[in-house]
């Protein structure tokens, strides 16, 4: 038995699902992102090596010295089965433990093979076809199947590096082409790095890429020594696979450092309720709603439960609070079916990363209505569009029914865009901001969401903005053009007006 088996105890007794060693670096353990409290000063690589013992045999280093980095299964007796990935760096090697899924019980499935067979996990090769594929499905994580995992290559964590670098937030190839990264919104070729394969730019759990061939995508995120954590989305396309790898900071952000044009901090106060971030992807709606929780954590005393897909930014639960975060997918198999969970897990406040579907919307309206503060994000582009989206997620008959729900539970709706700013780099948000007052909660329930806007505009006592109104501020502030405004607006002859002309 490793000598490792006495940290891992320590982090299943502490309920984390990682442990982080490495050499010259201290220990770390964290909850589902969160960090867990572990005071152990940084250790030699040689006290990494004793740590290690048997999973770092002299075949495995040979292979890790060659490939970078290594991915390996070990099993910990009582204390259930890890995914180690091992990771070569200058000055050291570094090892993550993966602890696979809860406690280990009487029902659970048979551990990973002992360290003691070989059996290290490479890049797959180009699978034949098959003679009669299965059906696809409609997403890797909303069915009962847990997500296969997938890591980042030493060329494709090299990359990364690069593009972080460069201020990107999203790095984009396809099989056999030039990557591609997003800067301040925009796409940008590098053509001076070699052209990737998608096969050869990740190391592969076994049967993760028949899973991306047999469901047409697949979702996974992944901590980078140095660089943070990453989300990863492989699809399949008509000139074969590709990737969407989208950089993530290492901790939740602020809503103070967001520069948001109006306070939000009060919704994370709210002791019940629905309040919903909208907006594109790519608008920074998981960065608002990490902030709003963050700030939910820092202030008050609570349990906080998550449903993500996957699991983002690092909450971190001051001593007051409590954080149980769940990867759709992995931890539970459907955004519904996690929000079923919750609402016997006693919380204070969820956090569901999209709400898809009419079982979800449903139970998420429940949850705020029996005193829970629910987050949520849905794809919209105004405050009216996301009314009528909830609503018409149900059959005609049921549409009363949910305006008269939806209008008691709603507490706030932001809609978000991100435009370039009109000096230096980067992005500023701009945002709709809609809150629930007497005369919001008459039109919802009434139907009449054409009207939303008119109480936008009068509500600017109550903490409601337009977008247009909030992107003709920016510009008269000099914070972001004109022209940049005019191509996100909802309404283009308010914001002439509201710019004078």
């Amino acid at each position: 038995m490793a000598r490792i088996d006495s940290l891992l105890a320590i982090a299943v007794d502490q309920g984390a699902n990682e442990l982080r060693v490495g050499a010259n670096r201290e220990p770390k353990m964290f909850a589902f992102g969160a960090p867990k409290r572990l005071l152990m000063p940084a250790m030699g690589e040689d006290t990494v090596r004793e740590l290690l013992g048997e999973i770092l045999s002299p075949e495995r280093e040979a292979s890790l010295r060659e490939k970078g980095r290594l991915e390996v299964p070990y099993s910990s007796g009582p204390l259930g089965a890890f995914q180690v990935t091992l990771t070569a760096r200058e000055g050291g090697i570094d090892a993550l433990f993966l602890r696979a899924g809860g406690k280990a019980t009487a029902k659970a499935p048979a551990p990973s093979p002992l360290p003691g067979s070989e059996s290290a996990i490479a890049v797959l090769p180009k699978p034949t076809a098959p003679a009669a594929p299965p059906e696809p499905t409609t997403s890797t994580n909303t069915g009962s199947t847990t997500s296969k995992s997938v890591i980042p290559s030493a060329a494709l964590t090299q990359l990364l590096a690069k593009a972080q670098a460069l201020g990107a937030s999203d790095v984009h190839f396809q099989e056999g082409d030039r990557a591609s990264v997003r800067t301040d919104g925009r796409l940008r070729r590098l053509d001076d790095e070699p052209a990737m394969s998608v096969r050869d730019a990740f190391v592969w759990e076994e049967g993760a890429f028949e899973q991306l061939v047999r469901n047409g995508s697949l979702d996974a995120a992944s901590d980078l020594p140095e660089l943070g954590r990453i989300r990863v989305h492989l699809y399949l396309t008509a000139a074969g696979p590709a990737a969407a790898v989208r950089l993530l900071p290492g901790e939740a952000p602020t809503l103070a450092s967001l520069s948001l044009p109006v306070p939000l901090d009060d919704l994370a106060l709210l002791p019940n309720g629905l309040v919903l971030v909208c907006g594109a992807t790519g608008s920074g709606k998981s960065t608002t709603l990490a902030a709003l929780a963050e700030e939910a954590l820092r202030r008050r005393s609570i349990l906080l439960v998550t449903l993500e897909d996957p699991i983002e930014y690092a909450l971190a639960p001051s001593s007051q609070s409590l954080v149980r975060r769940r990867w759709i997918g992995r931890d539970a198999p459907s955004f519904a079916s996690g929000l079923r969970d919750a609402l016997r897990e006693d919380p204070d406040v969820l956090l569901v990363g999209e709400m898809r579907d009419p079982e979800t919307i449903g139970l998420a309206l429940t949850a705020a209505e029996t005193g829970h503060l629910v987050l949520a994000s849905i794809h919209s582009r105004s405050a009216a569009s996301a009314i009528e989206r909830v609503v018409d997620a149900y059959p005609p008959e049921r549409h009363r029914q949910i305006r008269v729900q939806f209008a008691e539970a709603i507490r706030g709706i932001v809609v978000q865009r991100l435009v370039p700013r009109s000096r230096g780099s980067g992005r500023i948000p701009v945002v709709e901001v809609l809150r629930n007052t007497h005369a919001v909660t008459s039109l919802i329930r009434e139907g009449k969401t054409e009207q939303i806007a008119t109480a936008l505009q009068s509500g600017r006592r109550e903490g409601m903005i337009t977008l247009e109104r909030c992107l003709a501020d920016r510009v008269q502030a000099g914070d972001i053009r004109a022209e940049d405004a005019r191509a996100v607006a909802n309404d283009l002859d308010s914001l002439a007006l509201f710019l004078g002309k």
